[in-house]
C-alpha cells in the first residue's frame, strides 16, 4: 500500500532522524512530528555537560526552523498525543486534534524513574531530562554550596563533574555497589570511582536512599540512607535511571514489555506502527535476546532502518551499539554490549588512556575505552566487519591492542 501520511510521535533525536531519513530515502508524502516540548527538536546529551556551563539553547538545536519548512515537515510542538485509534489510523492530541496516518512511528523515549523514597516529591528534588529541567538545575546550582546526587550512572556522574568544576561540594549516593553498574565493567567502574574521588566528589555506594527531608527555604534538605546516615545539601538531583514511555502504545493494545515490543525491522505488533529508540524493545542482532538501549546512536540507527523499510528498501537493524560519556577530562566510549558475566582484560596506557576488553565464550564482544578514540574506532570497525569472531588468543597475540590487530592479515578466531 502506498504511504501518503506518516506521523511521528516524539521530537527527540530519534524522531527527528526518522523524519530526515524519510526525506533522504525519497519519501514524498506528508510528515507530521508531534512533541510534548515547545520549540525545535534538540540534542539531549549536552544537557548534563556543555549546556550546564554555557546555556546556549541554539547550539543544541538539531536543525534551524527553516529546515522543517524546506523539507515539508509539519512540526506540532507543545502537544501531547492522548490516544491512538488504530482501526481508523488516527492519533488524537490533548487539544482534540485528530491527525490521520498511513504509518505511525512511536519515538516516545523515556522518563525519569522515581524510586519509592519517602519525600522524593519535594520541590528541591530536581530531574534532568529536558531543557526546562536543565534551566531549573542551572538556577539551583548558582545558589548552591553543596549538591546531592541520587544515582551514580552517566547522568549523575556527568552532572557531578560539572558541579565540581564549578566549585560546588558534591555527594553522589548510589544504591549499587559500584558506579555505572548497568553500563560498564567493574574495572571501568573502579577507574571512574578513583577519578571522582580524586576530584573531591564524595561517593557513598551500596546504601539506598530511603527518605528525603526538606525543612523549607533557607534550610538544608537531607537524604537519609538505609543505614541511618543522613547527608545534607542545598538541592538534590534525582538521576536514578529511566522508564520507557510505553503507555500510549499499551493503551492502544500494542504489545509492550519493558518497552514497546518490535521485530528486527522495528515494526510493532500492529503492521501500521513502528517504534524506535529508548522506548523500543527489540531483538539483539547478535543474540536474539530482547533488549532496550538508551542511546542516541541506537535511536538514530533505528530511525534509518524504519525509513528504509517504509520506502521499499527493507533491511533488518544490525548496527553495533556504541555509547559515550564525558566526565571531567575523561571521555568514556563503549563499543558493543555484553552481560555482567564473562572474561575481561584491563590495561592502562602511558598517558591517561584506559582500556577494558570484555569477552563472552572467549569472543570479544565489547570494548570500553577512556581517552582512546583510535582504539574505540578500531573496536567499532572490527566488531562490525570481521568475518570471524575476535578471540582471546587473537588479542593476546597483539598485546591487547585492537589498532595493531587491524593490521594483521590473520585476524580471525583461534
Amino acid at each position: 500500500m502506498a504511504l501518503d501520511e506518516i506521523v511521528i510521535v516524539g521530537t527527540g533525536q530519534g524522531g527527528f532522524q526518522a523524519a530526515m531519513s524519510l526525506r533522504q530515502e525519497g519519501f514524498g508524502g506528508r510528515i507530521t512530528m508531534i512533541g510534548e516540548e515547545p520549540g525545535l527538536p534538540y540534542q539531549r546529551p549536552p544537557l548534563s555537560k556543555a549546556y550546564m556551563k554555557e546555556a546556549n539553547a541554539e547550539r543544541l538545536q538539531l536543525r534551524p526552523e527553516s529546515f522543517f519548512a524546506q523539507n515539508s515537515i509539519d512540526l506540532v510542538a507543545a502537544t501531547c498525543v492522548d490516544h491512538i485509534e488504530r482501526d481508523a489510523r488516527i492519533v488524537v492530541t490533548d487539544t482534540g486534534s485528530r491527525i490521520s496516518y498511513d504509518h505511525l512511528i512511536l519515538a516516545t523515549g523515556t522518563r525519569n524513574a522515581v524510586p519509592p523514597i519517602r519525600g522524593i516529591k519535594s520541590d528541591r528534588v530536581l530531574g534532568l531530562r529536558t531543557m526546562a529541567d536543565a534551566d531549573r538545575l542551572r538556577t539551583a546550582i548558582d545558589a548552591a554550596r553543596r549538591v546531592i546526587i541520587i544515582g551514580g550512572g552517566f547522568i549523575g556522574l556527568e552532572f557531578a563533574a560539572v558541579a565540581r568544576a564549578m566549585g560546588r561540594e558534591v555527594v553522589v549516593l548510589e544504591a549499587a555497589g559500584r558506579l555505572m553498574e548497568r553500563a560498564v565493567s567493574p574495572d571501568m567502574s573502579a577507574y571512574f570511582e578513583r577519578m571522582h574521588v580524586a576530584q573531591g566528589t564524595v561517593l557513598k555506594l551500596g546504601q539506598p536512599v530511603v527518605e528525603v527531608e526538606d525543612e523549607g527555604p533557607g534550610r538544608p534538605c537531607r537524604a537519609r540512607l538505609a543505614n541511618g546516615e543522613s547527608v545534607e545539601g542545598d538541592f538534590i538531583l534525582l538521576a536514578a535511571g529511566v522508564r520507557p514511555n510505553q503507555e500510549l502504545a499499551a493503551a492502544a493494545g500494542i504489545e509492550t514489555e519493558n518497552g514497546i515490543v518490535v521485530d528486527r525491522f522495528l515494526l510493532t505488533s500492529d503492521p501500521h506502527i513502528s517504534a524506535l529508540g529508548d522506548c523500543a524493545a527489540f531483538p539483539d542482532p547478535r543474540t536474539g535476546a530482547r533488549i532496550r538501549l538508551e542511546s542516541v546512536q541506537a535511536a538514530s540507527d533505528h530511525a534509518r532502518t524504519i525509513a528504509k523499510r517504509l520506502t521499499g528498501k527493507p533491511a533488518a537493524y544490525d548496527a553495533l551499539p556504541w555509547f559515550w560519556s564525558d566526565q571531567f577530562s575523561a571521555k568514556l566510549q563503549i563499543a558493543g554490549i555484553t552481560s555482567a558475566t564473562g572474561k575481561t582484560f584491563a590495561r592502562a596506557s602511558d598517558g591517561d588512556g584506559f582500556y577494558v576488553y570484555r569477552f563472552e565464550d572467549e569472543r570479544l564482544v565489547c570494548v570500553e575505552t577512556v581517552n582512546a578514540a583510535r582504539e574505540h574506532m578500531a573496536a567499532r570497525k572490527l566488531l562490525t566487519t570481521t568475518s570471524e569472531p575476535i578471540s582471546w588468543r587473537d588479542m593476546e597475540r597483539t598485546g591487547f591492542e585492537l589498532a595493531a590487530l587491524m593490521k594483521r592479515p590473520e585476524t580471525a578466531g583461534a
